[in-house]
């Protein structure tokens, strides 16, 4: 195998690769081509086969391209019973529960910085040891019966306030801060509050946002919280739960629809279309947003795990 050798050109040097570089990066991009399409077609194969025609589907042709482009499984969907109102209250729920945990986890992850805080060191370490012990599924649930969080929205809300690892990331991103600018806002006179609003909250983007979209695929793909805690709060089960439900009642899905002209576009509609078609409609929206916070969410994993 020959030696790599060194062409200097145009003021670079570039580095002239060998067969067994070649045939590395052959099999480099082969290996991640391969695994992205693996990640990728399970997700492309459920969304053609809900735009395709049923009765294709059903009989098994639809494999790598739709046929017979229809939106008739997606209304089905959208007059399914109760449908908006598990989409209401996950909107809520993601929304509200997103912008609470956000806000505590950049204001915790500022004081646990500040030398002055009172037992600082005790109290972040008794923050860090929540996230190595779990009281169980039974004593959770008491506790939270106890609180009055059963049948009750604050239930997916109050519980997930406080994350004890979105505040560790937060603490370190703010850690990589320079202390001068912190320093001189302090001599000018600005307040603790201020300089976390006008300069630690802006300077924490990347942070925040990646915590963001931590928190609220959490809440939007949270199930066992609805089926537990609001059972028996048909109004206040989340898309989850519903399409928990939705997925037992599939083969009798006419059930669950209102009436009229529904039913009879059920009825040519087999389990397996109605499973792929719930599906994506609890998939969409996260595809939809996460594209455009993406470039927030790499900085922000990455200069937040800079330091310990």
């Amino acid at each position: 195998m020959a030696d790599i050798s060194a062409i200097r050109e145009s003021g670079g040097i570039v580095e002239k690769k060998t067969a067994g570089d070649i045939i590395f990066d052959i099999l480099n991009y082969l290996f991640f081509g391969l695994f992205t399409f693996s990640c990728i077609f399970p997700f492309y194969y459920i969304f053609i086969n809900t735009i395709s025609d049923p009765a294709l589907v059903t009989a098994g042709k639809i494999t790598l391209i739709p046929h017979g482009l229809t939106l008739s499984n997606y209304a089905v969907m959208i007059k399914l019973s109760d449908f908006w109102q598990s989409v209401l209250i996950t909107v809520l729920r993601t929304v509200l529960g997103t912008a609470l945990m956000v806000f505590v986890s950049s204001l915790a992850g500022y004081l646990v910085t500040k030398s002055e805080m009172w037992h600082r060191q005790l109290w972040y370490r008794l923050l860090v040891v929540t996230m190595y012990f779990n009281a169980g599924l039974i004593p959770w649930y008491l506790n939270m019966a106890s609180l009055g969080l059963t049948n009750n929205f604050w239930a997916y809300i109050i519980p997930g306030i406080v994350s004890p690892y979105n505040i560790i990331l937060v603490k370190t991103y703010i850690e990589s801060i320079p202390g001068e600018i912190e320093e001189s806002a302090y001599i000018d006179g600005a307040s603790y509050w201020t300089i976390y609003l006008k300069i630690i909250w802006p300077l924490c983007k990347p942070i925040l946002a990646t915590i963001a979209i931590f928190g609220a695929v959490g809440h939007w793909n949270s199930f066992q919280d609805s089926l537990i805690l609001n059972a028996d709060s048909p109004a206040l089960q989340t898309l989850q739960h519903r399409l928990y439900i939705y997925l037992n009642q599939s083969s009798n899905i006419g059930a669950v629809l209102s009436s009229g002209d529904a039913s009879n576009i059920a009825s040519s509609l087999n389990t397996k279309i109605i499973q792929y078609t719930i599906s994506m409609v609890t998939i969409i929206p996260i595809l939809c947003v996460y594209p455009f916070m993406q470039r927030y969410f790499e900085k922000g994993l990455m200069l937040g795990a800079v330091k310990g």
